[in-house]
């Protein structure tokens, strides 16, 4: 047990020393690839410290028809990108996975969660990892079908993703001239744009052309302009659209089938 601890703690201060490191990162979602471990039920991501080890990993991945890619994390960014898994209901990260050096760390060994009781009085510190965590197993899963289809399990992480839903608070981005924006690919439905964090907001919102405003889930409706088919949820990494229209103002009067197969094929990562 010692010598576990012992490696654990050379990890730790190694993830924290080096210059660089290699995430894989799900090309359905453009954002880490995540797993459930079988064992621990960690939600966990795979980290290298080489960059050829991280490369035979995704070829691994990539013969078992998961579409991945390799992504470098500089020094300055590390601290940035570890925080954010906190975001995504990410715990754990699987350092150098199936090497003679693999160690599994927990996030919070590494990074400190914020702590939301001393953010300062008139701030709001909004997240929805749950939701988001679940939209991330949710389409890597679908997307990474050649004709998606629901599946059983599909079905089952739907569920859970209007559930999710149905209990958040987001961010609504407000363009400081024109309103309310909407996102459309020509050819396809207009939808909202909504966020989980304000990291993801701020990926929207690069030129500073946008404003944040919170909006309960049962409020978004709301808020809808009439051209929109739904909302579409952190359009800069899982774009995961909602269909949900001023008509019927609770998006589960919809059968969990009918919300997915209007999702199925849109948004593509």
């Amino acid at each position: 047990m010692e010598k576990v601890e012992s490696k654990k703690q050379q990890t730790i201060e190694a993830l924290k020393k080096t210059e660089e490191l290699y995430v894989i990162i799900s090309a359905c979602t453009k954002m880490p690839y995540v797993v459930c471990d079988v064992e621990t039920f960690d939600d966990e991501i795979f980290v290298y410290f080489s960059q050829e080890q991280a490369k035979v990993e995704g070829k691994k991945l990539l013969e078992e028809k998961i579409p991945v890619q390799i992504a470098k994390i500089e020094e300055k960014q590390k601290l940035g990108f570890f925080s954010s898994l906190y975001t995504m209901g990410i715990n754990c990260i699987l350092v150098d996975g199936h090497l003679e050096t693999e160690s599994r760390i927990q996030l919070e060994e590494l990074v400190k969660r914020p702590q939301l009781d001393k953010i300062p009085e008139g701030q709001v510190w909004i997240e929805n990892p749950q939701l988001y965590l679940t939209s991330l197993y949710f389409m890597q899963e679908l997307r990474k079908q050649p004709k998606p289809q629901l599946t059983e399990e599909l079905k089952e992480l739907q569920e859970e993703i209007l559930v999710n839903y149905g209990r958040g608070r987001f961010i609504a981005a407000i363009h400081n001239e024109n309103g309310i924006p909407l996102i459309k690919k020509e050819g396809q439905d207009a939808f909202q744009p909504l966020f989980t964090d304000v990291l993801e907001f701020q990926k929207f919102n690069v030129n500073g052309k946008f404003r944040p405003m919170i909006v309960d889930a049962n409020k978004v409706v709301q808020i809808l302009v009439p051209d929109a088919r739904g909302v579409v949820i952190n359009p800069n990494s899982i774009n995961l659209q909602l269909p949900i229209t001023r008509e019927k103002e609770k998006n589960h009067e919809k059968s969990v089938e009918q919300i997915a197969a209007e999702a199925i094929g849109k948004g593509e990562a």
